[in-house]
């Protein structure tokens, strides 16, 4: 009888163990076009789905996604939900950073979209010195195996404003304590700025969250997240990036390097994380 309830016990404990565990990732898909000639969504659709199927994530940001590029990803990935807007009207037009999660693990407790904006954060318009709107989608998430919740921020800051970007760091901040202060959090997008950029030192230094880089006992780091269609690839260089806040524990970091016949899923790597909760 002892030996009997040792190993229920034990089961417990693994079964409890597997439920507080999960696998995030923010993923720069790049966005449709006719301009990336060899690259086009049309031929890499189903090369970043599969990525995406391989690698279990069971949350995860995209950025650069536009709506049909969504549709496509849902056709491919029925076992996925998301969230998100266009960010050139609030609706369908324009750029995703969008939310997808797990539709058997995961329910939605709330959810929503802001721009990044010094004066509206509620309707589509270009912040500080941005040279393009920028959004930021956020979810409360309810893990249905624990019924415990998180609030995950996914975001694409601009590629050229400087201020814009230190800035919009500063209200991501400042959003999350508003939305969910007493939640966990998980924050994650392409930044366009590496690990020695202010705005990067703006949540990284922050008492709130922390870089997943720097906490993981493994760190797979094969070159920078940028790759050009593999012209760009740096030994080092992260411009995509996930943060959490001290109750995870980050297991495992990595940038994924996955191609096929010689090309790349998207010109980003995506990156990933392995977290217990």
């Amino acid at each position: 009888m002892k030996s009997i309830i040792t190993l229920i016990l034990l089961l417990t404990t693994f079964t409890l163990s597997i439920a507080q565990s999960f696998h995030a990732a923010t993923f720069n898909i790049r966005q449709r076009n006719q301009v990336d000639t060899g690259n086009l969504w049309v031929d890499r659709k189903e090369k970043v789905c599969n990525l995406i199927k391989y690698h279990d994530f069971d949350v995860f940001g995209v950025q650069e996604a536009f709506k049909d590029q969504m549709d496509d990803m849902q056709k491919l990935l029925p076992k996925y939900a998301s969230i998100g807007v266009g960010r050139d009207d609030g609706k369908e037009k324009g750029e995703y950073s969008a939310i997808w999660y797990k539709k058997e693990r995961f329910k939605i407790i709330k959810s929503g979209t802001f721009w990044l904006s010094e004066t509206n954060i509620e309707t589509p318009n270009k912040g500080w010195d941005a040279a393009l709107p920028r959004i930021c989608t956020w979810a409360v998430l309810e893990d249905k195996t624990n019924q415990k919740q998180f609030i995950l921020m996914n975001t694409h800051f601009d590629h050229r404003g400087k201020i814009a970007r230190k800035e919009s760091a500063k209200l991501m901040l400042v959003k999350a304590k508003e939305l969910a202060s007493n939640l966990p959090l998980v924050l994650m997008g392409d930044l366009n700025v590496n690990e020695k950029d202010e705005a990067y030192f703006t949540l990284a230094n922050s008492p709130y969250i922390q870089d997943t880089h720097e906490l993981a006992s493994i760190v797979y780091e094969p070159n920078s997240t940028f790759n050009g269609w593999g012209k760009n690839i740096q030994a080092k260089g992260r411009i995509d990036h996930i943060f959490v806040s001290k109750p995870f524990t980050v297991l495992k970091y990595g940038i994924l390097t996955d191609t096929y016949e010689g090309k790349y899923p998207s010109d980003h790597f995506p990156v990933a994380v392995h977290m217990e909760w």
